[in-house]
């Protein structure tokens, strides 16, 4: 069978992710997407009073990694309660952390001290072709000026690798290692000439990081290496995301989890028409899902309440925008893996390009209950689309989302995702036409959950 023609949606995803090796990286492509779409940056140290206007389009972001966007209705007027549409995502995934201390030399070799972060499957970043990306404070020639600029180094330079079958027989039978003393990627040879520093010549001090390292981010940032002040850097894979399979069906891609939600959100607002008198729609790109949410720029932390503070200013409106509003929050979930159907529940095995999987948790592991469900589940009507659902084995605990944080706020909150197979991996696997189908879910929500939830009667 030959390849089909390539879904645009999926497409556009590509050079989504490929462009966003880190949080950093994705809130600036999202945020060049938006004011491709007439999106207006704001600044959360400044006075919006004067700036919101019926109809504008706004977004404002937070320390470089955490993105909110919104579109105010034709009709809006500050202060009078319009509800929210939100779709919640995060852009953070599982990788590999430069150490603020990160030299290392041993038996020859230049190595860089990392930190693992998030839960990944280590093991599939063994014998990768690894490059660094992130962001770099640095400083003028004075000293007084500092700027923070993003960095991704597009070539490999880092890798782990294995230790061969021959020094270790077992490696099949048992593929865990010590992540401290076993999982340290090398940077190059310790030879005197890679070794050499003016730097190092003229001061005794011993450096952080090695400097043949600091030279590298110095050239790609057209900067002198001293003026490197502080640097927040993360490992990524350099093979780029790539449709597969027979038929162009899959993704095989860094970062699925959850890159992939957030592309469909921002394409959604994005092409969504603004409305006339619904709800304000609105995208949240948090950071930190992977270790909790507990941060600033995470879903525990204040950026959806300050919004609905400033569109609301009075408790009593605010209350009322609160009870008016509706949050998808969208993350992958697990399609049926061919090799371990077994770790599904018989009767909830959803399937790659079958469409979104609604999560479903009593123990309020994800947020969903029957109201949103139904919801969710006339709103992918309206664009003919099917959704499946997602619950877990009682014997093989989930994990969670931003969605129970945000429900916490009172908002009504519903889990989805797209299925994906090997999540937390290196390289995960998602279904090529599931893009598009979460970008029209979003739409759906964005075009009508005013209109839909006006039909709703509840105590």
């Amino acid at each position: 069978m030959p390849p089909q023609a390539k879904p645009a949606a999926a497409h556009a995803f590509l050079d989504f992710v490929n462009a966003s090796p880190t949080p950093f990286h994705a809130v600036a492509v999202a945020a060049g997407r938006l004011e491709k779409s007439g999106f207006r940056k704001l600044r959360e140290q400044d006075s919006w009073e004067d700036e919101l206007k019926a109809g504008g389009r706004y977004y404002f972001t937070r320390n470089q990694n955490s993105l909110v966007a919104f579109a105010l209705p034709s009709q809006w007027k500050a202060g009078t309660g319009n509800g929210l549409s939100i779709v919640a995502t995060h852009v953070d995934s599982p990788n590999l952390r430069i150490r603020p201390n990160s030299k290392k030399t041993k038996d020859g070799y230049l190595r860089v001290g990392v930190e693992t972060y998030g839960g990944g499957i280590w093991a599939t970043w063994l014998d990768r072709d690894l490059s660094i990306a992130g962001r770099i404070v640095t400083t003028d020639q004075s000293g007084s000026q500092f700027t923070s600029k993003l960095i991704k180094v597009d070539r490999p330079v880092l890798r782990i690798p294995n230790l061969a079958i021959h020094l270790n027989r077992e490696v099949n039978k048992n593929l865990t290692f010590n992540k401290e003393t076993e999982f340290v990627p090398i940077l190059g040879l310790a030879t005197e000439k890679l070794n050499e520093s003016k730097d190092e010549q003229r001061s005794t001090e011993p450096t952080k990081h090695e400097p043949a390292l600091l030279s590298l981010l110095a050239n790609e940032l057209s900067v002198a290496p001293e003026s490197i002040a502080d640097m927040e850097l993360s490992l990524y894979d350099t093979q780029p995301a790539t449709l597969g399979g027979i038929a162009d069906e899959f993704i095989f891609s860094p970062r699925l989890d959850n890159l992939l939600s957030s592309f469909c959100a921002v394409e959604a607002l994005a092409e969504t028409p603004d409305s006339v008198d619904g709800n304000v729609n609105c995208i949240a790109l948090f950071n930190h899902e992977e270790v909790g949410s507990v941060s600033t720029t995470g879903a525990e932390g204040n950026l959806i309440p300050s919004l609905f503070h400033r569109l609301s200013p009075n408790t009593r409106v605010e209350a009322q925008s609160i009870a008016k509003s509706f949050v998808i929050s969208a993350d992958v979930s697990h399609a049926l893996h061919p090799s371990y159907s077994g770790k599904h529940e018989e009767n909830h095995q959803p399937r790659l390009n079958q469409g979104i999987a609604i999560k479903v948790n009593n123990n309020q592991r994800y947020a969903t209950d029957a109201i949103g469900s139904f919801l969710v589940h006339k709103l992918a009507e309206k664009k003919g689309r099917k959704l499946q659902e997602f619950v877990a084995r009682n014997d093989i605990p989930c994990g969670s989302t931003v969605g129970p944080y945000l429900s916490k706020l009172g908002v009504r909150t519903v889990d989805v995702g797209q299925t994906i197979l090997s999540m937390h991996s290196c390289r995960e696997t998602g279904g090529s036409h599931d893009v598009q189908e979460a970008i029209d879910l979003f739409s759906a929500l964005f075009e009508g959950f005013a209109k839909l939830d006006a039909q709703m009667n509840l105590d």
